[in-house]
């Protein structure tokens, strides 16, 4: 049953604290007196490549092997994995391979590509690109680097949850943005491997809750997901990532895409940062009272990226 622990995280922060900004932890007097809580802010779109998703690649490109290296990487995304695992393969002197749909935004296709990866453009869906990096996978050897459900990749992510009680080390409650279940898990492990008594919550989109689903079932649940949130858009939780919230999970949520825009919006206009709709769900479930925590409780909000996809986000805030 995978597990880390306290030296675990500080082992793998050794290994990529060189190559990585430890984000500041900001309070919130407007959070903090909207809910009643002490509320401060992992502002990880100051991290490189405005999102957490280069600690876990960085993780596990220091760990393979010179042979695996020599024959490069592969992986399949549209949005901050992407951008991840380019730079971080550009550190270590790995080829890097990004398929995307052929639709996915000019914008993040250029980006990648200016991290040093080479874009394969196949199909319409990230389903379809994700068999072109399988494809490629078995035709050059190429190592498939998933964007969730791998525990160095885990391990990686979880380096944010250690500089959050780093940072705040009473910490009663954190709140965490839920996708595919990658950043939660590490989260989780490194918060409770610290204090076992604090409370991590994650939060999710009611139009695509799949690891509440799964939670609640108690097994492995594929969804229709209907979200339109980049970083919450998952049909299925990874199953490393369903057993490690199983076990340190404590509670979540779920709010509609809609109120989570919201919340983009407010967090831009009264937070004063920019932050994409993954990062925006914490907030979100603050404002709308979802958080079932003691008066005065010391929270920390995970603001997992600063991507914004701004063609969406015109769409919205003109409908």
């Amino acid at each position: 049953m995978f597990t880390l622990t306290l030296a675990d995280f500080h082992q793998v922060r050794v290994r990529i604290a060189q190559h990585i900004k430890h984000t500041p932890l900001l309070t919130s007097r407007q959070l903090s007196e909207r809910t009643g809580f002490d509320v401060r802010l992992k502002a990880e779109m100051f991290q490189r490549v405005g999102s957490y998703k280069i600690r876990g690649p960085l993780n596990k490109f220091s760990l393979m092997s010179d042979e695996d290296k020599q024959r490069g990487v592969v992986c399949s995304s549209a949005g901050n994995h992407a951008q991840g695992v380019a730079l971080a393969a550009k550190i270590h002197g790995i080829r890097a391979v990004v398929c995307m749909a052929k639709n996915a935004t000019p914008a993040k296709i250029a980006a990648t590509k200016g991290y040093g990866a080479e874009v394969v453009l196949h199909g319409t869906i990230w389903d379809e690109a994700n068999e072109k990096a399988k494809e490629l996978v078995r035709n050059e050897g190429l190592t498939y680097v998933h964007p969730f459900d791998d525990e160095q990749l885990i391990a990686g992510q979880g380096t944010l949850g250690l500089e959050i009680v780093e940072d705040w080390p009473d910490v009663d409650a954190v709140i965490v943005p839920i996708g595919g279940g990658g950043l939660i898990s590490g989260v989780s492990m490194a918060v409770k491997s610290h204090n076992p008594r604090a409370r991590v919550i994650g939060v999710e989109s009611s139009d695509g809750p799949a690891m509440k689903t799964s939670i609640e079932a108690g097994r492995l649940e594929t969804i229709d997901c209907r979200t339109i949130i980049d970083g919450l858009r998952v049909r299925r939780a990874g199953e490393i990532n369903f057993s490690v919230v199983q076990r340190f999970v404590d509670d979540i949520v779920a709010l509609p895409d809609r109120q989570i825009f919201d919340a983009m919006i407010w967090i831009m206009e009264r937070c004063k940062l920019v932050v994409e709709g993954a990062a925006a769900a914490p907030v979100a479930a603050l404002l709308h009272g979802l958080i079932d925590l003691p008066a005065r409780s010391r929270v920390a909000v995970v603001l997992s990226g600063g991507n914004v996809n701004l063609d969406q986000l015109r769409s919205l805030t003109w409908n």
